[in-house]
């Protein structure tokens, strides 16, 4: 394997069968290259894992990597877009030697304490103001500024319980800070999920190489959250914008994997001064909210008024000091580039030290040297804004550079900084060092950027030994964003010596014994019952196609009756907005075909799934890994294109398949989710759906001009031919047929099933009042369970069975009104008695 060493190939001493996949690997011209040292010649580290990897196919362990991601739901949403994409795992680790990741830790480490006590000094005394080490414009015209917490004193005594820094090598091989990040940063979930895709590719490389562990940060992390609250066993919540986010995904695994609650603002409300969750059982105190939303939107009282994202008087809380929020509010003053420029001076005061990890040269350009520095030498550096994240005036753009611009925009620009310098800094040009990647079936360098994280313990600082690395598509880089063409790998910190194993779990067995995970937010109960009404009526619509399908070869279909059956199926279909009013006459293999896969029509199966994966994708903590990965299969099974099927019996098989799936699904979600309250919502969902679709198709299957074709449809539909076949030497015939689907509590198709199902489940669903009057579902479904079991297959016709229907629809109504979020500022029924 060659290496270009000032343009002459030098031997890399690697097994063979690496030697042409490194053939053209040339590091760019003066930039830094991970793999390579001064010499051209591959680093120890590297040669050692390219030793231990020596036997691996790099395509089929990259495919690993991918199914991994992909069976998990590991995505993210690019801004702007409404629909996810698969995270961008990189086939390869970023290597890090311990010796060196010391270095770094210790520099993180010393900006954390810096960066706590600015914060401290800020929003309290101002010494640094005053004793003019930091002008006041740095601080009044910050935008992460909030001066509704000048004064505040963070409950736990912290500002910052998370510290992140984007970190780059520079030329001469130092790191150098790129960006400084308290807002509320990003990316530890997505490093955890590298870490076990890269773990999935190459089977125990990483114990080979004696790679550090992440858990006892996350262990660290969380322990530092939970010592902070006043109560020994906190409610600590993960707070979302939702699942519009770029980064939901990585939020609820986060969630999941330390164990918090994921809330939304609108899960959260303010009473007597102390935050609560809106549960079904009432209000809940929240104890320690962990913060994934910007500081400007938490509180539409006090600051942003339009944002639907945050809590009315939270704010007012926080200064209470009755919740611990991490990071505080206005932490993320500290990301201003304006503040870059002060960063020396500020430590020298504060510590009396020099930065150990400094950021890049940064000049803000509202003092009259820097500023007239910046202008002499704009050609040679990047102008960004000093407060904001795009450059003012220069539509949108972040980073500006001579040969970005044109003559008239350069001097645009130099005008706009002579008359508010102000909004701007200049900094120095950022040459981003490079790390192999695996592209079109060779090594290639790419420039990259790693954000490293430092956590607050109850030890003190921890950084955590890893990262989040994004790695350019792009060989001439100089910012890089999650975006079309950007990679993540997972990053290595090798020790000098074996790491053991590590989880979460605690070093001693002190853990009270808990066998319920706590009270259901009223948002993932609302969710869990919409995921459980929206399988449901897929499946409904699936056997409505594949029993169309099936009489559409029957050989007796001349028959005026069959045919009346068969335009019967394509008028539900029709009425439950599966397919078009125009296509009903149509051949069956086209209805079918639409019914199944339109992406045009509400009720079609595809449609109907991906509201399931919609609401699916809201609580995607409470669903098992399988669960998630049987949704994600089978939505490709119903995307069918244009003349995909040949023939109604390929419908009916596709149908057919797609049915399975859902009864594995179903499966999953009877045998592997807890039977607690979100198991609950799930299946009255389910169950409710189920008995709404099944009185529909009593009346039009089993009415009183019910044929024997009709009725031997209505079985298939529920599910019953062998349950009716075992019953009844005789065939299809209506007073059994109706039992058996309205009446029969032993048959778990029939209204009656659901309606016991029903009654177990508010059984053990939590009352608010305690007055013994039943609440509104009660009564419904007690009135409903008296009405159909005294209720005999002789009597009913269809107008009662409408009316079963119509009940069905408004105790699903009580549901939503009892237990899911009326309105922003909470339930319709609150009460004091639930607050915990």
């Amino acid at each position: 394997m060659t290496r270009a060493t000032a343009g002459k190939p030098s031997s890399l001493s690697v097994a063979d069968k690496w030697s042409s996949r490194f053939a053209d690997y040339t590091p760019l011209p003066g930039i830094p290259d991970e793999l390579l040292d001064r010499n051209g010649e591959p680093k120890p580290h590297w040669r050692l894992l390219f030793d231990v990897l020596a036997d691996h196919d790099i395509e089929r362990a990259h495919a690993v990597a991918e199914r991994h991601i992909r069976d998990l739901g590991v995505s993210y949403r690019v801004r702007d877009e409404t629909k996810e994409r698969n995270w961008p795992v990189s086939s390869f680790p970023l290597l890090i030697e311990e010796t060196e990741w010391k270095e770094i830790s210790a520099g993180i480490i010393q900006r954390a304490e810096i960066f706590e006590s600015l914060l401290s000094d800020v929003y309290g005394p101002a010494r640094l103001v005053t004793e003019g080490v930091l002008p006041a414009t740095i601080v009044a015209g910050n935008k992460g500024y909030l001066r509704p917490l000048v004064g505040a004193h963070p409950a736990g005594g912290r500002w910052m319980h998370l510290y992140a820094a984007d970190i780059g090598r520079g030329p001469d091989g130092r790191w150098w800070v790129l960006n400084d990040r308290a807002q509320a940063p990003s990316g530890l979930g997505y490093a955890l999920e590298n870490r076990l895709a890269i773990a999935r590719a190459y089977p125990s490389a990483q114990a080979q190489m004696n790679v550090q562990r992440l858990a006892p940060f996350f262990r660290q992390f969380r322990s530092g959250l939970a010592e902070l609250a006043e109560r020994s066993e906190p409610r600590i919540c993960l707070m979302t914008p939702g699942p519009y986010s770029p980064t939901y995904s990585e939020q609820s695994y986060l969630a999941r994997y330390l164990g918090f609650l994921l809330v939304e603002g609108d899960d959260l409300v303010v009473r007597d001064g102390v935050v609560h969750v809106r549960t079904i059982a009432g209000l809940k105190r929240a104890d320690v909210l962990w913060r994934r939303v910007d500081a400007d939107f938490i509180d539409p009282l006090e600051l942003n008024g339009v944002s639907r994202l945050g809590v009315p008087r939270l704010l007012s809380a926080i200064r209470d000091g009755s919740v611990v929020v991490a990071n505080m509010p206005g932490a993320g003053f500290i990301e201003s580039r304006a503040l870059m420029s002060f960063m020396p001076s500020i430590s020298r005061h504060l510590t009396g030290r020099d930065l150990s990890l400094p950021n890049i040269a940064t000049w803000w350009c509202g003092q009259d040297r820097a500023r007239a520095e910046v202008l002499e030498n704009l050609e040679m550096l990047s102008i960004a804004a000093a407060f904001d994240d795009k450059a003012p005036g220069f539509e949108g753009q972040q980073n500006l550079t001579s040969d970005s611009l044109s003559d008239a925009d350069i001097a645009r620009l130099r005008l706009a900084i002579g008359a508010r310098g102000v909004d701007y800094v200049g900094q120095e040009q950022v040459h981003l060092s490079t790390t192999p990647v695996w592209q079109d079936g060779k090594f290639a360098p790419r420039p990259f950027v790693l954000r490293v994280y430092a956590a607050a313990t109850p030890e003190g600082w921890m950084v955590m030994p890893g990262g989040f690395c994004l790695i350019s598509d792009s060989a001439d880089a100089r910012a890089i964003s999650i975006g079309e063409g950007v990679q993540s790998a997972d990053v290595w910190v090798l020790s000098e010596s074996p790491v053991a194993a590590e989880t979460l779990l605690p070093t001693q067995q002190t853990v009270s014994v808990r066998r319920i995970l706590g009270n259901l937010p009223s948002r993932a109960a609302d969710n869990l019952f919409w995921f459980g009404r929206y399988l449901e009526r897929a499946e409904a619509v699936l056997r409505i196609v594949r029993c169309l399908s099936a009489k559409s070869v029957d050989v007796d279909l001349v028959r005026s009756d069959a045919a009346n059956t068969v335009d019967r199926l394509r008028r539900m279909l029709v009425a439950w907005g599966a397919i078009p009013a125009s296509l009903a006459q149509d051949r069956t293999l086209a209805v079918a075909t639409c019914a199944m896969g339109s992406e045009a029509h509400y009720g079609s199966a595809l449609s109907t799934l991906r509201m399931a994966r919609g609401a699916a994708s809201v609580i995607r903590e409470r669903l098992s890994v399988d669960s998630w990965k049987l949704i994600g299969n089978l939505e490709p099974e119903l995307l069918i294109a244009p003349n995909q099927f040949a023939s109604e019996a390929d419908a009916f098989d596709a149908a057919d398949r797609a049915l399975v799936t859902l009864a594995a699904i179903s499966g999953f979600a009877q045998e592997n989710i807890n039977r607690v309250a979100g198991w609950r919502f799930l299946d009255i969902g389910r169950r409710i759906e189920r008995a709404i679709n099944t009185c529909r198709c009593v009346r039009m299957f089993a009415n009183e001009e019910a044929t024997a074709d009709d009725l031997d449809v209505m079985l298939d539909l529920i599910d019953s031919q062998i349950t009716y076949r075992s019953r009844y030497l005789i065939g299809a015939a209506l007073i059994p047929v109706l039992d058996m689907a309205l009446l029969d509590p032993f048959n778990p198709r029939s209204v009656s099933f659901q309606i016991g199902q029903l009654r177990a489940h508010l059984d053990t669903l939590p009352t608010l009042n305690n007055d013994g009057v039943p609440e509104e579902p009660r009564r419904f479904i007690e009135l409903f369970a008296g009405e159909i079991s005294a209720a005999t297959a002789d009597d009913i016709e269809s107008t009662a069975v409408l009316a079963f229907e119509q009940t069905l629809m408004r105790f699903a109504e009580s549901i939503a009104s009892r237990y899911f979020l009326q309105q922003p500022d909470g339930m319709k029924v609150q009460t004091t008695s639930g607050l915990a």
